[in-house]
């Protein structure tokens, strides 16, 4: 492959290397330069464009993508089809995933030009979880280059491996009279774990904290068909002797291991009944926060073995102290990232004065920026939060009743930036993107504001999404969280949408069927457009 300036009459064929916009239309990156592209170039005054020429033997980075992909997919899983030299491998049932990390640095290490990354070894995926992405780094790849990375990944990399259903069963011990809660609350935890491996929990079962009655219940529940038994003891298991192991041996069991490095979770107690695990759980396990418990679980239900030495290596990446997250049910794992809505509200509407223009209402009585919010809040992004500055609580009063949040612009008199910057400053921790609204676009449907958000795909080189209608840009824009730092930086009378020039990358374009996106209202002869709309859908 050659990489070079090229002037525009020796470029034909070859792949553009940069996003360019001309006129209405986008030429995105690697696009194949016809004749008719060229003339558009010359046109723009560009003598050259900096692009790719393939040799005869160098296959296109789909091409090189997707035959590696056919090399490591594997049972359980499926791929995507190849676009911008990437394949993404996705699971197509809930289980554990084994990585051999040697193998995978091996295939990396071949080129540069093939990349493969993977989930951690030993991750717990959900249907749908992307488990792998192949990436090739340029526009085309030489086939001896493919062809001595496809010989080291014959070997394969990853396997994923399904839940088989289990059936499990649990003891609780007791000393003397306990909480309802401790008991209800242990009984919660562990039904959320049984649920992530999908499994079925048996009735627990309630004794008091002796040898003989722990031993006891287990035999019941093996009789009941428990596959996985669990004892959550009363008090601490502190040796493998002790009340909560005894017992296990009882039951005519032994002990296979005590303890584990992983934190919390430390003084897990792992054992067998014939063919049956049998695990005394550490105090911790009465919380649904992850401890050493579900990766035990985990395995065990994805039918991989977890003997003495594989726990005494379960050191790295076992320190979970500091960690919040839940577990969650399957249905419930992979949401879609929340996307906020950002409504600029503050501006002084100079071209309208002594009349407000957010305040305008319509033939329906409503004022224009409640239009706005409440399409919003048709649409699937939240939370909602309003910029307020000129004349503050008038706005706050045209929104009364509506779920959205305030936050006022100290400095909005200094231009638009400084709205803009309020309202990246009230962003919750958890939203992944965010739509900049203007209050006075009422025009801009639900289903827009959904087409903008169901494009939205950081990972696939989607982190701006823009409307466009007849070739022309509209709002709002969506931005991915990581722009927030550019825009900060932001100062006087001016939005975001300059920064679209430094990403041209990185936006994704949809198509509208209506100019709503492009309409906006600042003049008095301008607001009968917005009464006619308004008429004709009342």
């Amino acid at each position: 492959m050659i990489f070079a300036a090229f002037p525009l009459a020796e470029a034909e064929g070859a792949l553009l290397a940069h996003s360019q916009r001309i006129g209405g239309r986008m030429l995105k990156k690697g696009t194949r330069l016809d004749p008719t592209a060229i003339a558009a170039l010359a046109e723009m005054g560009l003598t050259e464009v900096i692009a790719a020429k393939l040799a005869s033997d160098d296959l296109l980075e789909n091409d090189s993508a997707d035959r590696l992909a056919t090399l490591l997919v594997s049972e359980h899983l499926h791929r995507n089809p190849a676009a911008t030299g990437r394949v993404n491998l996705v699971a197509e049932t809930a289980g554990v995933l084994r990585v051999d990390a040697a193998a995978i640095d091996r295939i990396n290490l071949v080129d540069e030009a093939l990349t493969v990354a993977t989930l951690p070894d030993y991750a717990l995926v959900t249907p749908g979880d992307m488990v792998a992405t192949i990436k090739v780094i340029p526009f085309a790849v030489g086939l001896a280059v493919q062809e001595r990375v496809e010989a080291v990944a014959r070997a394969g990399a990853f396997a994923l491996h399904p839940f088989a259903h289990r059936r499990i069963g649990l003891v609780i011990s007791e000393i003397g009279t306990m909480k309802q809660s401790v008991f209800e609350g242990t009984i919660e935890a562990t039904q959320g774990r049984v649920d992530t491996i999908g499994g079925t929990l048996l009735q627990p079962l309630r004794c008091p904290h002796a040898e003989i009655a722990i031993a006891a219940a287990l035999e019941q529940l093996r009789a009941q068909g428990a596959e996985i038994l669990l004892v959550a003891g009363a008090s601490a298991t502190v040796d493998r002797r002790d009340v909560g192991p005894s017992a296990i041996v009882r039951a005519g069991g032994a002990i296979d291991h005590f303890g584990m490095p992983v934190d919390p979770g430390n003084l897990i107690c792992l054992g067998h009944i014939g063919d049956i695990p049998a695990l005394v759980l550490p105090g911790c396990a009465r919380s649904p926060k992850p401890n050493g418990i579900d990766w035990v679980l985990q395995r065990l239900a994805a039918g991989l073995a977890v003997g003495a030495a594989e726990v005494m290596r379960m050191g790295v990446g076992g320190l979970l102290k500091d960690t919040d997250i839940r577990p969650l049910p399957r249905a419930r794992a992979h949401a879609s990232p929340r996307v906020a809505a950002i409504v600029l509200a503050a501006g002084q509407s100079s071209r309208m004065a002594p009349r407000h223009k957010l305040l305008i209402e319509d033939p329906t009585g409503r004022p224009m920026v409640a239009r706005v919010v409440d399409n919003i809040a048709a649409s699937k992004a939240g939370p909602i939060i309003v910029v307020t500055g000129h004349r503050e609580g008038e706005v706050r009063a045209a929104l009364r009743g509506r779920k959205a949040r305030f936050v006022h612009a100290e400095r909005h008199a200094e231009g638009l930036a400084e709205s803009l910057k309020a309202g990246l400053a009230a962003l919750p921790d958890d939203v992944a993107a965010f739509l900049v609204c203007l209050g006075d676009m009422p025009l801009v449907a639900p289903a827009a504001l959904d087409r903008l958000i169901a494009a939205y795909d950081p990972d696939e080189g989607r982190s701006i999404v823009v409307p466009v209608f007849a070739g022309q840009q509209g709002n709002p824009v969506l931005w991915d969280r990581r722009h927030v730092g550019e825009m900060l930086q932001l100062s006087g009378d001016v939005g975001a949408r300059g920064l679209l020039l430094r990403h041209v990358d990185e936006i994704a374009e949809v198509a509208m069927g209506d100019d709503g996106v492009l309409i906006d209202f600042d003049t008095e002869a301008s607001l009968d457009r917005l009464n006619q709309t308004v008429s004709g859908q009342v």
